[in-house]
This record gives structure tokens, C-alpha cells and sequence, in this order.
């Protein structure tokens, strides 16, 4: 079943036609239903992630929707060289990025005392750190191509102060200041820069975490009755991708269904 509402029922951006989309974490859940909205409007869509047949699989099912081939890029984000090499590789593929989506992360749990230093630059290579030096390395392309755009996906989760997430909320706080300070450097080269602040979305990742009472708990929290879809993520990515968007940078958008 398609991530997405039927073409007929979604809207449809003409200036994202063609458009070289990079999106990091594309495999699954909210990345997936990314790359799924990005081809459906035409785009030339690459995606990186670390899970391999999932990321395949998701290619294939795409393919026949795709106006472009899908290109799919193993990547550990992690790695920094790796990352910066294989985001070379698909720029040369593609002729350029015109937008980059920094979605990928994980929010695995923890409590303070089993944080070791090690596990502290884990948590902030895989959070924050990718985000910025995957920025540093599509930047020049767009200078050059006269603008682009890059949207980084925050987290609700700091702003309610959930437990046992310290070290992914102090990374999620400080995309929202990286979105800031690249937004005022490169607004004058026409690169629009933005975080998208999701709420608790229905993955099966994020499944894992609630039982059907904490669901209902969350539901209770919203001022929107239903779960948030990967679907409705991407309708916004979409927007904020697309020429429509061109006055809006800098700032930091939530889909949360009003969860407070």
C-alpha cells in the first residue's frame, strides 16, 4: 500500500519536477515515505541508509511510479569519509543536489548513568554531526547552481522533555540552532534552510516503544485525534522543498497534530 495519498488527492508541485533530491535515512519509516513522495512529483530521487534489502525492496516497489531511476547508496552515515565520498558519487551521478533532506537518526533509549563518552559521540554522530558536514558537502553545488534547499528533521521530543532520550533531545535541540546559523550564512546564495518537527509518527520503529495504552495516551495529548503517517511528514517536506516555499527559511516547522 502506497505511504501516500493517490496522485488525484495529493498536491503537486511542478518546480520539484526534476529536482535532485538527496534524502539521508530513506530505507524505512519517515525516510521512506520521503523518497515515495519525492518520486511521485517527479523528482530525481537518491537515498542513503544503512539497511540494505529494505532500501532495495523500497526501490523496486517505487520503480514503476518513478519518472527517473531511483538510485539507492548503502551508506553509514557515521563514517564521515564514507559519507562525504558517496554524496560526491551521487552528485556527479545526478549533475548537482538541489535539495537535501537530513532525516536520518535514531532515538534508542537510555538513562543518564549509562551514558559513557563513547556512547556520547555515538549518539551525536548519528544524530547531529552527518547533518552538518552532509550540508558542508552539497553547499558548493548549490552555490553554484544559484540556490537549493536543505530541511533537517528535528524532534518533538526534547520540547515535551520525554525520558530516557537525553542525549538524542540535546542532539534534536541543537539541529533547530544548525538550522538557524546555516540558514542567515547561506540565505544570500538563495539556500533555504529548515527543520521539520515531527510528532510521535506511526513507524514500526516507533511502534516498538507503546504499548495500545501509550498510543492512546499520545492520542489523548493531541489536539488531533489519529496517528501521524509517514504520508503527512512528506506532504510537508514537499511544501517546504518546493518553489511555494521560497520566502520560508530559517525556521523550524512542527506536524505534531498539536501534541502538547
Amino acid at each position: 500500500m502506497s505511504v501516500i495519498a493517490p496522485m488525484e488527492q495529493a498536491a503537486s508541485y511542478p518546480s520539484l519536477r526534476d529536482k535532485r533530491v538527496l534524502v539521508t535515512g530513506g530505507g524505512s519509516g519517515i525516510g521512506a515515505g520521503l523518497v515515495e513522495a519525492f518520486v511521485r512529483q517527479g523528482a530525481r530521487v537518491a537515498f542513503l541508509d544503512v539497511i540494505d534489502e529494505p532500501s532495495r525492496a523500497l526501490v523496486a516497489t517505487l520503480a514503476p511510479l518513478a519518472a527517473h531511476p531511483i538510485l539507492f547508496e548503502p551508506c553509514d552515515i557515521t563514517d564521515l569519509d564514507t559519507l562525504v565520498s558517496t554524496i560526491g558519487r551521487i552528485e556527479r551521478t545526478l549533475g548537482g543536489i538541489d535539495v537535501l533532506i537530513n532525516n536520518a537518526g535514531n532515538d534508542d533509549r537510555h538513562t543518564i548513568a549509562q551514558v559513557t563518552p563513547a556512547y556520547w559521540d555515538d549518539r551525536m554522530a548519528v544524530n547531529l554531526r552527518h547533518m552538518f558536514f552532509a550540508a558542508q558537502a552539497v553547499i558548493p553545488a548549490m552555490q553554484a547552481a544559484g540556490g537549493g534547499v536543505i530541511l533537517n528533521f528535528g524532534s518533538i521530543s526534547w520540547h515535551l522533555a520525554l525520558e530516557e532520550l537525553v542525549l538524542y533531545q540535546t542532539a534534536k535541540a541543537a539541529i533547530e540552532g544548525l538550522t538557524r546559523s546555516l540558514a542567515r550564512d547561506l540565505g544570500r546564495a538563495n539556500i533555504r534552510v529548515n527543520t521539520i518537527v515531527p510528532g510521535n509518527v506511526q513507524t514500526p520503529r516507533q511502534e516498538k516503544w507503546y504499548t495500545p495504552e501509550g498510543e492512546a495516551e499520545i492520542i489523548k495529548a493531541q489536539c488531533l485525534d489519529g496517528r501521524i503517517q509517514p504520508a503527512d511528514v512528506a506532504a510537508f517536506a514537499l511544501f517546504l522543498a518546493s518553489s511555494d516555499a521560497r520566502m520560508c527559511t530559517g525556521h523550524d516547522y512542527f506536524i505534531d497534530a498539536g501534541w502538547r
